[in-house]
């Protein structure tokens, strides 16, 4: 939604730091999932709708000097977007001084991990149990429905359904495990899922309705194959890289691409790599350049092996 990306930086334009701005995405941006939906079985959890006020000032001063961030980030080239997205939340979760852990590992015995909490948040009568999950789905086909299963993850490798079916069904149920409780100082009294990302459309599906259990202000952006992308001659482009997925990008102007430059890049990109990309479409104001929207490319073969992904998918549910 274009719209998201203009109050983002009408209200956050002032961070320049990458991870300052990905952490105000966080507190601030739209949940994906809406809470009143009967399908999360009201185990959707949310950040105080007043969380990016209540931390503006803190976020302004930690942009100013943000090297303890980074040192407690110790973002490494192959930082996997889950963990880096967990340890920005589990910093601010600390400065409000509700964490009581990250992380945890439960294991029954040696050599057998039963699964992990994300976070345990201090709470009244004991702690909170949240799991967390920052994601980027495409939407693979408006004719087949708009169910959680149709949100297609763009390596392919799980779904929205697959994944909440994995936090509802077995993530959440954790605390309950008899291995547990000798990781838990105090009980567990609620557990809930806490899901942030984006959904991505084709232009057809853009207008088809809003998908089930969606909530209505999520963040979105389009998808198209690159046969069927029509870069622009006035348009200027920028490939975001895995950790600046979150946060519309925001940038000193350089390192874009002109359409024509753009297509040859992704051309020789695909040549050798079947991963989607990540574009973010910007406009310059004086010295810096600005998201005004973004979406992924895909490889022309993409859509066919996604709906292959999402049938055997349902077949296996089905079974």
């Amino acid at each position: 939604m274009q719209d998201f990306q203009s109050r983002f930086h009408q209200r956050w334009k002032h961070l320049n730091d990458p991870d300052v701005r990905a952490l105000a995405w966080l507190l601030d941006a739209p949940d994906m999932l809406d809470p009143r939906s009967s399908q999360w079985r009201g185990r959707i959890a949310a950040l105080p709708s007043t969380a990016g006020d209540e931390a503006a000032g803190w976020l302004a001063e930690l942009d100013r000097d943000p090297a303890r961030l980074h040192a407690y980030l110790a973002v490494q080239p192959f930082t996997r977007l889950g963990r880096y997205a967990e340890k920005l939340l589990a910093y601010y979760f600390e400065h409000l001084g509700i964490l009581a852990a990250s992380g945890v590992q439960v294991r029954a015995g040696k050599n057998e991990t039963v699964g992990e909490f994300d976070f345990l948040l201090r709470a009244a009568g004991g702690l909170m149990h949240w799991e967390f999950a920052t994601k980027l789905y495409l939407l693979e086909s408006s004719g087949a429905g708009h169910e959680a299963d149709y949100f297609v993850g763009p390596n392919l490798a799980d779904t929205l359904g697959l994944k909440m079916r994995k936090i509802l069904d077995r993530q959440l149920a954790l605390a309950a495990h008899p291995a547990a409780s000798a990781y838990l100082p105090e009980p567990v009294v609620a557990a809930r899922a806490l899901v942030k990302g984006w959904l991505f459309y084709h232009d057809a599906e853009a207008a088809a309705g809003m998908p089930a259990g969606v909530a209505p202000e999520h963040c979105r952006g389009f998808w198209c194959a690159l046969g069927e992308f029509e870069a622009s001659a006035q348009e200027i482009y920028v490939i975001l890289p895995r950790l600046r997925w979150l946060a519309p990008f925001q940038a000193a102007a350089d390192n874009m691409l002109d359409g024509a430059g753009l297509r040859a890049t992704l051309a020789a990109h695909f040549e050798r790599d079947s991963m989607p990309v990540l574009v973010a479409l910007v406009r310059r104001d004086g010295d810096f350049i600005y998201e005004y929207d973004r979406g992924f490319i895909v490889p022309d073969d993409w859509h066919a092996r996604a709906g292959d992904r999402v049938r055997r998918v349902r077949i296996q549910e089905a079974g």
